[in-house]
This record gives structure tokens, sequence and C-alpha cells, in this order.
């Protein structure tokens, strides 16, 4: 049994990465498993390796420990790399060069005819920044009744059509792949079995099965545990400038005193 915390180096850790560190954590003891350490940053224009650093510290001081070495993500842009042009070879992904004024509100499903890989070639690319949008239509085809994917969430067997988020993108223009490609592709190669994570990422799930089945990878299992939220009801986040876990530190408070706020929270 293998699962992970996976952060993303673009703040401070907060209380509900403590609530999230936690309950991975846990979840691995209690199953007699282990839970890796992950690092999230593709993006360039948020993340900072300070933040990396300071993620350590504060893990270990709050009693975490994790197996070494950390999957960085930003030292292997290669292999999701690699992951679009095996999705581009199965012609299920194409060039999109709208800008996000240029697209409806809700979910995009265009074009209605890709441009194919050899017309792609042909196209001079770098006269305009283009994503990779991953075609549901062909999508459809290549799995045919496999199309609408099941998984367990909770230890309840789910199912779900994903073509209702539309042509979503797997490589953004600046940063030249996409959460839902980073993270499918590592939890196959570190053999995650299940996915400990926040109930606000469980809306994309049926999008990372998508991804497992087109790429032949095996899904795990999910788990999505309540969020901490605050007096506004809203979600504890680093855009809020919640309470971090470096300024707890900095004022003399322990790990248990962390814990105890954490416990004593709103969590939804």
């Amino acid at each position: 049994m293998l699962t992970r915390f996976a952060p993303s180096p673009t703040g401070y850790l907060h209380f509900g990465h403590a609530l999230a560190a936690r309950e991975a954590f846990d979840f691995a003891a209690k199953q007699g498993g282990s839970c890796l350490l992950r690092i999230e940053d593709i993006d360039h224009t948020r993340c900072r390796p300070a933040f990396i650093d300071a993620i350590y510290e504060d893990l270990a001081w709050l009693g975490f420990s994790w197996p070494t070495p950390v999957r960085v993500q930003s030292e292997h842009l290669s292999d999701y790399a690699s992951v679009i042009e095996a999705l581009r070879e199965k012609d299920l992904i194409y060039r999109c060069y709208k800008t996000r004024r240029e697209l409806p509100n809700g979910p995009y499903f265009g074009p209605n005819k890709p441009l194919s890989k050899t017309e792609e070639d042909a196209f001079p690319s770098v006269a305009k920044p283009f994503a990779w949008r991953l075609s549901m239509a062909a999508a459809k085809t290549a799995l045919g009744e496999n199309f609408t994917v099941q998984y367990y969430d909770n230890d309840v067997l789910k199912s779900s059509d994903p073509s209702r988020h539309g042509n979503i993108v797997l490589a953004r223009k600046d940063i030249g792949t996409s959460y839902h490609i980073a993270v499918t592709h590592d939890d196959h190669i570190q053999g995650i079995s299940h996915i400990v994570r926040g109930r606000d990422l469980s809306d994309q799930t049926d999008i990372h099965v998508l991804i497992q089945r087109l790429m032949g990878w095996d899904t795990p299992r999910y788990y999505h545990h309540g969020l901490l939220m605050g007096d506004d009801g809203k979600k504890l986040s680093k855009r809020n400038f919640d309470t971090t876990i470096r300024s707890l530190r900095a004022a003399g408070k322990t790990p248990k005193h962390v814990f105890d706020m954490v416990s004593s929270g709103v969590i939804r």
C-alpha cells in the first residue's frame, strides 16, 4: 500500500496542509503502508525554491518522515513531454491557439476536426503559442464502451462521463504540461496504490482515470477527505493568507498545538 502527500511550493504550508499531511501519513500508517512526499512544482510562474526547503522543514517539525529521494516534478519535465508525445501519436490531442477571451463559458468542445499530426507538423507553430488539448471525441473512439470511467472513491464504486469537462488542456502554453499529466504520470511510475487528498480535487478524478485508461496505466483507489474551512466558510488557502506553520513555529507553538487547532476546526 503506497500513497503520497504532494504539496505545491507556491507559499508556506498552513493549517490546511497540516490536515492533508496528517490524513495521508496516518492513512498509510493504519494500512501498514508508506506515504511518499512529492513536490509538485511544474508551475514555474508561481513556485519558488525557498518554499520547497520550507516544506521539508515544516513537515519534519510536525513529526512526519518520508522515504528519499523526494520526487521534484520540475526535474522531470521531459517525462511529461513524453506523455504528451504518446497521446499525440495516438491522435488524441491537438494544438489549441485560442486565448481565454476567445473561449466560451463552460466546457469547450472545439474544433470539430482537429488538425492531423502531419498537418500540425507542417503548421508554423512558432508563430503563436499553443496549448495541447485532449479531444474527447477521439478519446471516445479510442476507448469505445470503456469511455465512461469507473473508480473507487472512499470505497464506493463510482461511474462518470469525463466528457462533461470538455476538451481539457493537457499541456499549458507557458509550462508545456499540466497538473493532470504530471500527477497521473507520477502516480503511475511511483506505484501509488491509494490516493488520499482533499475533497476539492474529487471533481477532477474522472479526468485522471481517463488519462490512465488512455495511457494503459493502473487506476489507484481514491480517498477524498474533508477540508478545513475558515469562519467565512471558505477553504483555507495560501491565497487567503491563513496562518502558516512557519509563523506558528516562530511564535513558539508546538506541533501538538497545530494539530489541536486543526482538530477543532470546521471540516467539510
